[in-house]
C-alpha cells in the first residue's frame, strides 16, 4: 500500500522527527506536529538540564504503554505491551519506536480510527529522570548507544532505578525494561493494575474515550453528552 502524503503544517520537519511526521496526518489528528522540538534545550549555567519522562497508556489495536525519555530534543520512545513492573525479576519487552516531539508529553485524548495509532491515549505517569551514575546527558547518550541505558525515575507512579537493555535481534530494536533492585522495588506490587487513571486529569480510559471532563484525582465536574 502506498504511503499517504502527510501534512505537517508549519516548519520543515527536523530529521529526528521525519518518521513521526510521515506516519501522521495533522489535519486529522490532534497529536502535536513537533514544531517546537527542533533544538536541544541548553543546559543552565553550572546545572544539568532537567530531563522529562512520560508514560502513556494507549488503547490502539492492542493495549500497551508508551514509555518515553527526553534526550537531545526529542522523546526516545518504546512500546511496552504489558507495562512497567516494580518486580526486578520481571523483564518487560519494550519495542523501540520512532522519536516523538517534546510536546507529546502533554498529549491525552483520542487519535482518530484509521490514523496511525488510532485509539485512546492516557497520561499514565510523568516526571523527571537522570542517569543512574550521575553522569548526566552524556552518560544517557552513551547508555542508549551501547544498549544498556540505566536511569533513575522521579515520577508520580514510577520511581527509583531502572534499565533498558537492547536485545540482539534482527529488525526494529527490541529492548527489555527492568526495575533495579533498590529500596523501591516491590515484587508484590502490580502498578499497572493498581493505577488506572490519568495523572493529569484523573480520568479513566473510558472517560477519555467519550470526552468526559473530570477534575484531577478523579472528581467529576462535568461530562459531555
Amino acid at each position: 500500500m502506498a504511503a499517504k502524503k502527510r501534512s505537517g503544517g508549519g516548519k520543515r520537519a527536523p530529521t529526528k522527527l521525519t518518521e513521526y511526521r510521515r506516519k501522521r496526518d495533522f489535519t486529522k489528528t490532534r497529536e502535536p506536529s513537533g514544531g517546537a522540538a527542533t533544538a536541544v534545550r541548553p543546559a543552565r549555567k553550572k546545572r544539568a538540564p532537567t530531563l522529562r519522562f512520560v508514560v502513556q497508556k494507549h488503547e490502539a489495536s492492542h493495549l500497551h504503554f508508551d514509555f518515553r525519555l527526553e534526550l537531545d530534543g526529542v522523546m526516545k520512545s518504546w512500546a511496552v505491551p504489558k507495562g512497567p513492573s516494580y518486580d526486578p525479576s520481571v523483564r518487560r519487552l519494550a519495542m523501540e519506536v520512532e522519536d516523538h516531539p517534546i510536546e507529546y508529553n502533554k498529549f491525552e485524548g483520542t487519535i482518530p480510527q484509521g490514523e496511525y495509532g488510532g485509539g485512546t491515549v492516557m497520561l499514565w505517569d510523568r516526571g523527571t529522570y537522570e542517569a543512574e551514575d550521575g553522569g548526566g546527558v552524556e552518560a544517557l547518550r552513551e547508555g542508549y548507544a551501547r544498549g544498556d541505558l540505566k536511569f533513575v525515575l522521579h515520577g508520580e507512579r514510577l520511581r527509583g532505578g531502572w534499565v533498558l537493555v537492547r536485545m540482539k535481534r534482527p529488525g526494529r530494536p527490541q529492548w527489555l525494561l527492568i526495575k533495579h533492585r533498590d529500596e523501591l522495588a516491590e515484587k508484590s506490587r502490580d502498578v499497572v493494575e493498581e493505577e488506572t487513571t490519568s495523572v493529569a486529569t484523573g480520568r479513566t480510559m473510558e472517560e477519555i474515550a467519550r470526552g468526559a471532563r473530570v477534575a484531577r484525582r478523579g472528581t467529576r465536574t462535568a461530562a459531555k453528552r
